[in-house]
């Protein structure tokens, strides 16, 4: 399929005729010497003059006419559409924050031969999955202890987001557990995503004990933000101190923004626990088309140009071969 980009050019296709109507012939003056028996002369060699100017050359109009409109072609701009290009474009932005407080190197968990491993080699394991199956969403990652840190901004490249994962490491952002401050800076993460599907994913073990801001007072930002926050609590509810998960606070956040609260007691109920999250956060694609253009414009115009020289070769042409004809007439 082709069009015109700018057809409304040809609205000027008229214009060499009303020149041609209501113009005068162009006539340049020149010194000339005037011969009173030029008719006689004329008469004698049997030829008569010609008028100059081109309105009684018929081929001539009709080439210019023909340029013309092969011009106003070319500036028009035709082109061909090509088949659109479609993109797909992530329309949920979601944030991991994962707590790597000193609880979490208890061994409570088993893999997938049954062996005995720690809190945090079951959520990497199981959360790798979870990354793998959201290739068109962005995801960014924060780690938190004592602390809160942003570990990989929001990104569809998940590959490298895998690897700062397996980078993380228990204590490595303090011994404690810091949930109002891991919401706080996962919202000023997510202002930056131009999305509005928001998701945060908390998973804690503990309770918190060094956050600047309460996690209920964080959760009503990020509610009044629309960022949905779904909670897991891993952690012992009858346990002392700072390894005791308050699983009624992380409900109330989850309660708070419209999000899901999931307890996960072994490495099998946390890999249930996202598959859960992996219905409620939906893959949801904006797709993008674009249709590539070819231009032809050169088409007339290289058309015009080989017109014009053709027609000037066969003018540089002519007179030789008329006096070639002449002299084997001769």
């Amino acid at each position: 399929m082709w069009q015109l980009d700018y057809p409304w050019l040809l609205l000027l296709l008229p214009l060499p005729w009303f020149g041609y109507r209501y113009l005068p012939d162009y006539r340049e003056a020149r010194s000339a010497v005037r011969v009173p028996f030029f008719a006689a002369m004329s008469r004698a060699v049997g030829q008569a003059p010609s008028q100059a100017g081109a309105r009684n050359n018929r081929w001539q109009l009709l080439l210019n006419l023909l340029v013309w409109l092969l011009l106003l072609l070319a500036a028009a701009r035709p082109v061909y559409l090509e088949k659109p290009i479609e993109r797909q474009q992530p329309v949920r932005d979601l944030m991991l924050a994962i707590d790597l407080s000193q609880s979490m190197q208890t061994t409570d968990f088993t893999d997938t031969n049954g062996r005995k491993i720690n809190r945090l080699a079951a959520v990497k394991a199981v959360v790798h999955g979870f990354i793998d199956k959201r290739k068109e969403d962005r995801l960014g990652l924060i780690v938190f202890g004592s602390g809160a840190y942003p570990q990989a901004p929001l990104t569809l490249d998940h590959a490298s987001l895998s690897l700062l994962l397996d980078d993380t490491g228990i204590g490595m952002a303090g011994p404690n557990t810091a949930i109002g401050d891991a919401i706080g800076l996962s919202l000023k993460l997510l202002e930056q995503a131009r999305e509005q599907e928001k998701v945060l994913i908390l998973l804690t073990d503990g309770n918190d004990t060094s956050s600047a801001i309460t996690p209920d007072h964080a959760a009503a930002m990020a509610a009044a933000k629309g960022v949905v926050i779904h909670t897991i609590g891993i952690g012992d509810p009858h346990a002392a101190g700072e390894a005791r998960v308050n699983l009624t606070s992380l409900q109330q956040i989850a309660e708070t923004t419209g999000g899901r609260f999931f307890r996960a007691e072994d490495r099998t109920a946390l890999d249930q626990v996202y598959s859960t999250l992996d219905t409620l956060t939906p893959h949801q694609v904006k797709t993008l088309s674009h249709q590539p253009k070819k231009d032809l414009f050169w088409w007339p115009l290289g058309a015009a140009i080989a017109l014009l020289a053709l027609y000037h070769l066969g003018a540089l042409l002519r007179p030789r071969l008329s006096m070639a004809r002449q002299r084997q007439e001769a």
